[in-house]
Order: structure tokens, then C-alpha cells, then sequence
């Protein structure tokens, strides 16, 4: 398989009710903005929350999805779980939906892990899945998993599986590993976690990134890409570096999700599940101030205020 994949893809933040639970209208209006940006969706990411949704939810929501009729081709599902069976439950839903691509977290919880029993988890998947249109993107965020997903797996599974493991999103920030995933070639494709690594690597083989800040930003992201094949990536990356440099000051989900109430006027925006607290009025005033500071606007005029 060789999908058409999208260059930018936002992790896509869930947005709350009241009582925590998911407000799907709210979801799939997002959803539907980010499309029109001409990103893709990479749903039930780290920045998404996805470790804090129930299996159930994550179905329920992409069935929303495709009820809606958002294109499917702009899926990129995060279905990895430590539980193989619900990781193999969901991939299968995706796959059926039509995504081109998941995400897959390595399973988390017990350490050491070895490359073999990695790929068993990997293999186990692809085989129970069972279908030529399953395309796998690893994901390496080893700050939160404690599981790297190291160039000798990748190796194992791409000699197993060929057909099934497309690339690998890096969420390290470690530039000497991005620069070996970059390194595996033989059309392995690369998406670091951030349009700043994107910009120094997009010259250099990576094919996007899957950015927590496409979920504010991603009609600058997708057009950064775009310039840069006739502008050169230094000079087309540089109006959104700040942006991104700006969010990083600060928890990104909450901060993220501070612009998405103060934008919409709908507070229940700013609501983020246990173990997460949303931000403090003096860490929101730091945010608001380091806004305005670099004229940071966000969302064009097609994401019109609740």
C-alpha cells in the first residue's frame, strides 16, 4: 500500500460537556474545520487525550466521523493501546472506515521491553486485522511510553510486514533519532511531532508532521509546506515558528484548549479529564499576553464563534 497521505495532521482535542463526558457536536465541528484547512485528523492523539477515553468513546466518535461525512481519506486514528485486543478492535474500525493510515502507541506498561516481543505485538496486530489496506505509522513518544521504537524494530517489522508498515511519527524532539528515522529511506515516511522539526527536515526526506498546534494553526502549517518547494523551507516555516514556540511555554493541551473557549465563547471548552487541570488564571493571563505578543490570530474567518 502507498496511501495519499495529508502533510499536516492535528492530534484532535476532545472537547467536554460539563460532566466530562465527550460533547460530540463540538468534536466533529473541529473536525470538519481542520478539514476545510486542509489538514487531516489524526483522532484519539496524545493531544486528543486518548489515554484518558474509554474504547466505547473512541468507536462512538468515529463513527460520528464518518456519519458526518468528513472524508474519510483524512484519518489518521491513534489506535494503539497496551491491550491488544482493543488496539486490533479499533484499528479494524478505522481500517472499515476507511482510513488510509492509524497511529500506533507501542503497548506501555510492562518494561523491559524487547524488540522480539515488540514485534509480536505488532505482528499480532497485522495479522489479526488481516488487510492489504492497513497502514501502520509507529508512534515514538518515549517520554510518555517509556518504549522507544528503536531502527532495528522498525527494521524487523518492515522485512515481516512490507506491505503494512509505512512510517513512523516522531515525538521524541531528539534530533540525532529524527535524523535516523529519516535515515531507513526506501519510501519509509517520517512525520515529526512539530512544523519547527517539520521546517528543518522537510528538505531532508520527512513527509509532514502531526502537530498538536494544526489544531489552532493549520492553514499557516499546510501553507509553510506548500511555499517551501518554491520559497525553500527556511524562509516558508518561519511565519509559523513562533507560534509553535509560543505553545510550548505552556501545557499544550490546556493552552490549546484556553484559545479554543476564549475563540468560541464556549467555556466548556476549557475543560480537560483527571489527571490534567485546566490552567490557572495567572498561567491563562501569561498565555493571553504571550498571544498578543507575537499577534497571534487564530482560525480563519470559515470557524465562526458559538
Amino acid at each position: 500500500m502507498n496511501p495519499d497521505l495529508f502533510s499536516v495532521y492535528a492530534p484532535v482535542l476532545t472537547p467536554y460537556k460539563a460532566d466530562l463526558s465527550c460533547n460530540t457536536p463540538r468534536f466533529i465541528e473541529h473536525c470538519r474545520w481542520i478539514v476545510e484547512q486542509g489538514a487531516g485528523l489524526a483522532v484519539f492523539g496524545t493531544n486528543s487525550e486518548a489515554a484518558s477515553l474509554a474504547l466505547r468513546k473512541k468507536r462512538d466518535l468515529l463513527d460520528a466521523v464518518v456519519m458526518a461525512g468528513i472524508p474519510t481519506k483524512a484519518l489518521m486514528p491513534g489506535v494503539g493501546a497496551c491491550s491488544l485486543e482493543e488496539t486490533i478492535e479499533l484499528t479494524r474500525a478505522a481500517v472499515d472506515a476507511g482510513a488510509p493510515a492509524v497511529l500506533v502507541l507501542p503497548p506501555f506498561f510492562f518494561k523491559p521491553l524487547t524488540t522480539d516481543g515488540l514485534a509480536r505485538y505488532y505482528g499480532r496486530l497485522i495479522e489479526a486485522v488481516g488487510s492489504d489496506r492497513l497502514s501502520i505509522v509507529l508512534y515514538h513518544i518515549p517520554q510518555f511510553t517509556g518504549v522507544p521504537i528503536t531502527l532495528e524494530l522498525i527494521e524487523t517489522l518492515r522485512r515481516r510486514y512490507p506491505a503494512n508498515i509505512l512510517g513512523v511519527k516522531d515525538s521524541s524532539g531528539d534530533r540525532d533519532t529524527l535524523n535516523g528515522f529519516l535515515s531507513v529511506g526506501n519510501g519509509f515516511r517520517v512525520f515529526p511531532a512539530s512544523e519547527i522539526l517539520l521546517g528543518e527536515t522537510i528538505e531532508r526526506g520527512a513527509v509532514g508532521c502531526i502537530s498538536a498546534t494544526a489544531n489552532v494553526n493549520a492553514k499557516a502549517m499546510v501553507d509553510a509546506v506548500a511555499a517551501s518547494r518554491t520559497l525553500g523551507a527556511a524562509q516558508a516555516f518561519a511565519p509559523i515558528a513562533p507560534v509553535r514556540a509560543m505553545f510550548q511555554q505552556f501545557p499544550m493541551i490546556q493552552a490549546m484548549k484556553v484559545a479554543m473557549a476564549r475563540h468560541t465563547g464556549d467555556e466548556t471548552w476549557r475543560a480537560v479529564r483527571p489527571p490534567l487541570v485546566e490552567l490557572d488564571r495567572q498561567a491563562e493571563q501569561k498565555f493571553v499576553s504571550a498571544s498578543t505578543e507575537i499577534g497571534f490570530k487564530p482560525w480563519a474567518a470559515t470557524m465562526e464563534p458559538a
